[in-house]
This record gives C-alpha cells, structure tokens and sequence, in this order.
C-alpha cells in the first residue's frame, strides 16, 4: 500500500496566508494541510474547510485576479473564456453553443460543455467534439433540443445519456452529471446521478476537468475544482487521487496519449503510480478489447512513434506483446509510414484508410505469421482485422518480398504484369509494403499502382461482348482481363482497338 501513498506533503504554519493553503489543496490535491508551530500540530485545514471559505452557492475555486498570467488561462474571466469562444471557433459550433444555452435556461437544468474541448479552447488547440453535461435528465434535454433544431436523438435510458445527430453527420454527446464507483480493480464501473462537482472527479486526469457553463446568466464560467488550469499552465498530467490507475488501468494509455499528444510530461507523483500498476500487473484485469481499443486510439494519432516508445519506456508497451521491440529500425518504419500515409491523403482517392492498422503492421513486423495470431487473439482484435492483420499479411508479404527480388529489372516489366501481382491488395497492406520496404523501385511500382493503374478499365463492358457473340460464362471475364492488360500496356487506347482485339481473341 505504501506504493499508493502521497509522499509529496506539505503543510502550512498559523500565519500562512490563503493563497499558500489554496495551493497545497487545490493544486498538489492534498485533502487536508496540517498547520505546524515548531514541532508540534496545532491544527488542519481540510478542503471543505477551504470551500467553505473560498466558494458560495457551490462554485469552484478561482485564482484571485491578481494572479491572472496574460495568455496561460489561469483564473480567466469569464468575459476571456468568451472572447476564446468568439475568435478560435468556427461560427458553426459558436451557434451550436448559443442554441445550447437557450435551451438550457427553457429546461431550467444547469448545462455545461466539459472535458477535452474545454481543455483545447484554453490552449488555442482546434476540437470541435462538443460534450455536454446536464445537472438534470439528459435524454429530455436531448428531445428538447432536437424538437426545436431538427435532429435525430439516440438515447441510452440505462446511463441517462444520449447522443444528438445532426442532418449532416455532426454528433452532440450530451450526459446527465453522474459519479462513478469501482467494485474491483479493472472493472467497469457502476454508475450513479451526482452534482457536476462529483461528475468532473470522475474524470481521467485534472487537465480534463474543466467544465464551461452554458446557461446564460453565467455564461462562459470556467468551473476548475481540480486545479486544471494550473496544470495546463506546467503542462503537466496529473491523476485526480492515487488508486486512479487501479480503478482503470487504461487510464495509463490514455496518459501516455495526452502527454505526447500535447507536449507535457506526467507528474512526478502520477508517473510513480502509474509505474506501480505496471509492476502490479493490474493491466491484466482489463479486457483484451478494452486494451485494444486504447492502442488503436494511440496509433490514430498523427505521430503516434513518440507515444509507444513512451509506452515501452514505462513497461506498458510489453504488457500488450512481449515481442514488440522499440528500435530504430522501427522508428524509421514509423516515419516512412507516415510519409506514405501522408501521400495517400493527398492522392485523395475516396478510399479510406485506418492509419492504425499501418502502425500495428510496421509495430510487429519482426513476428512471425504464428506470433501476430497469437498478439491478435490475446488482443480480440475483430475477425475482419485479424483477416487483414495476419491473413492477408502473410499473403501479401509473399508478393513484397518477390517484388524486392525482382527490384533490378521492375523497371523492365509490363504494367500489367505489376498490376496482376497487386490486384486485390488493401491499400493499409500496399502503404505498410511501402513503408518497410528499402527500395525505391518497389516503392514506385506500388506508388503507379495506387494512382495510374489499379482503376484502369477496358472501355467494352460485359454486355458488349455478349452482343459480338461471345457466350455468357467464364470467358467474359478472361476477355475482359486480357483487355485491361492491354490498355495497360499501351496496346489499345480506343474502343476499335479493343473491338479488333476481341476479333482476334474469338479468330485465335
């Protein structure tokens, strides 16, 4: 137990000012600060003690104006937070906002818009997922809201959630204010209805308590119980108290993910926890699924090298695959990954790709075809990845490694030949070849076949042929074949060359 005690303590003596207390609660989390004359204890100081002091009518603690640092979003106004909301928004979701809150004062319910955009609007960073949290029924503020703006509402009676669709796609989370309890480590939690205090402490890490009030009279309120703000401020994630990660240990990816993603560095303290449930073994109590989930988050991020070397460096990487190794070999898969990511997108195909499964290819491309089932089937990666992951890779490896033998004279063989060896290739398959492979002719012939011959097509169809006289059955398809290897190669560009080509294949 000693692992999960707070040995970061301070104390106060009796002529300490506030701001010194505030600090020790609000920002180090201490849920109470001895105050000590000489060596002895002559009092303590809890957090409701300082609530009790600091808030009325329920609000949060602020910083005292004086302490406002211009541009680092501590204690901002709320007519800042406004001003963040008028000029780093696009107008879309300001209106999205402002509807938001009439609705909120029609209800009666105290709204607020929580967690990661709240979080990103303070450090100038673009998110446009909206969640709404509601001191009241969410459902009947859902039906309420889509009654008078014309959308589809999915509710979720059990969790008093739901989710408000938009005619073009956009999705609103909205929830009711609720606390979580865990019966065991690793569990999903129960649920219960609770003030927004409680719903923001349920909450991951301090930098994703932040909640923003909706309801007109205090619009644009930050409501930081937490000392969220101060931790964005030293750019630092920090767990809310210290069995965090033994209530949810995946709550250990999603720091590594935050701490790469924004460029902070865990605390001092949450770091040794963390490294505590490692040793624990606490990520095995988590379902296969539940773990699998968070690694693909991960590799869906833009660079996500930074956050799986962080992962290994923290021991989290081998509790998912002993096999996985972090070298520069695989550094260098990771960049070339992304550059042919990058290509792809640019190439605007209409055909889209899961940049995770490139990642989780390049990630274990030293297993065997044996070792990626068995990392699959520990992970419950879904059957049609698994087909992908370890069927088709196997399959695929196969032609890559043929066309890396072949590389000295690619260059000498017909378009439709290459084509013929990569028709039917996923293009997460063709883009992780490109990545791995050292050979800038293989990374052509891959590259001409996504952009100038994979969609190539002959200009007479099925029903031509059949109206030249050639019988239904196997042989349209051969004809036709025949036809696209040639367009390939140049041989017919017109439709009287593909007419005379079909006269000599019914002649020969």
């Amino acid at each position: 137990m000693r692992d999960y005690m707070s040995t970061e303590f301070g104390q106060v003596t009796p002529d300490a000012d506030l701001l010194q207390v505030q600090r020790l609660i609000v920002e180090q989390r201490q849920r109470f600060v001895p105050v000590v004359e000489g060596d002895d204890i002559v009092g303590v100081i809890t957090r409701a003690d300082l609530l009790r002091h600091l808030v009325s009518g329920g609000r949060a603690l602020r910083q005292p104006m004086d302490q406002v640092l211009a541009g680092d979003g501590i204690g901002l106004h709320p007519r800042h937070v406004q001003r963040l909301i008028q000029t780093r928004l696009p107008k879309r979701i300001q209106e999205l906002l402002s509807q938001i809150s009439a609705v909120a004062d029609e209800t009666g319910c105290p709204v607020y818009a929580v967690g990661g955009f709240v979080r990103d609007l303070l450090l100038h960073k673009k998110n446009l997922d909206v969640d709404i949290v509601v001191e009241g029924n969410a459902i009947a503020f859902a039906r309420r809201f889509a009654e008078q703006h014309a959308c589809r509402v999915r509710a979720h009676e059990k969790f008093v959630t739901a989710v408000i669709i938009f005619d073009d796609g956009y999705k609103l989370d909205v929830a009711s204010t609720r606390t979580e309890y865990y019966l065991e480590p690793g569990a999903l939690p129960n649920v219960e209805e609770a003030s927004i205090k409680l719903d923001l402490y349920r909450r991951d890490f301090t930098i994703n308590t932040l909640a923003l009030a909706l309801n007109h009279d205090n619009y644009g309120e930050l409501l930081d119980y937490f000392g969220a703000q101060r931790d964005l401020h030293d750019k630092a994630i920090r767990v809310l108290h210290n069995l965090s990660f033994v209530e949810d240990p995946t709550r250990m990816f999603r720091a590594v993910r935050f701490e790469q993603r924004l460029g902070f560095k865990l605390g001092m303290h949450t770091e040794n926890l963390l490294r505590s449930a490692v040793e624990m073994d606490f990520v095995q109590r988590v379902s296969a699924l539940r773990l699998f989930n968070e690694l693909t988050i991960i590799l869906n991020e833009d660079d996500p090298f930074p956050a799986i070397s962080r992962l290994d460096e923290l021991g989290l990487l081998g509790c998912l695959c002993d096999q996985w190794r972090i070298d520069a070999r695989l550094k260098e898969a990771f960049r070339q990954a992304e550059k042919a990511l990058h290509w792809h997108e640019l190439l605007y195909t209409g055909s889209p790709v899961e940049r995770w499964v490139v990642y989780f290819l390049c990630l274990s491309q030293p297993l065997s075809d044996d070792a990626m089932a068995a990392v699959c089937g520990r992970l419950s990666v879904p059957q049609r990845w698994q087909e992908i992951l370890v069927d088709e890779r196997c399959r695929v490896m196969k032609t890559f490694h043929q066309l890396e033998r072949d590389q000295g004279r690619l260059a000498e063989c017909k378009a439709s030949e290459l084509s013929r060896r990569l028709k039917g290739i996923g293009d997460e398959l063709l883009l992780y070849a490109m990545a791995r492979t050292r050979s800038d002719d293989v990374r052509l012939v891959i590259s001409q076949y996504l952009t100038q011959w994979r969609d190539v097509k002959p200009l007479l169809n099925g029903d031509d042929l059949i109206a030249l006289g050639i019988e239904r059955g196997p042989k349209i398809g051969e004809i036709l074949d025949c036809l696209r290897d040639a367009r390939l190669d140049a041989e017919v560009k017109s439709r009287q060359d593909e007419l005379e080509r079909v006269h000599f294949y019914q002649m020969s």
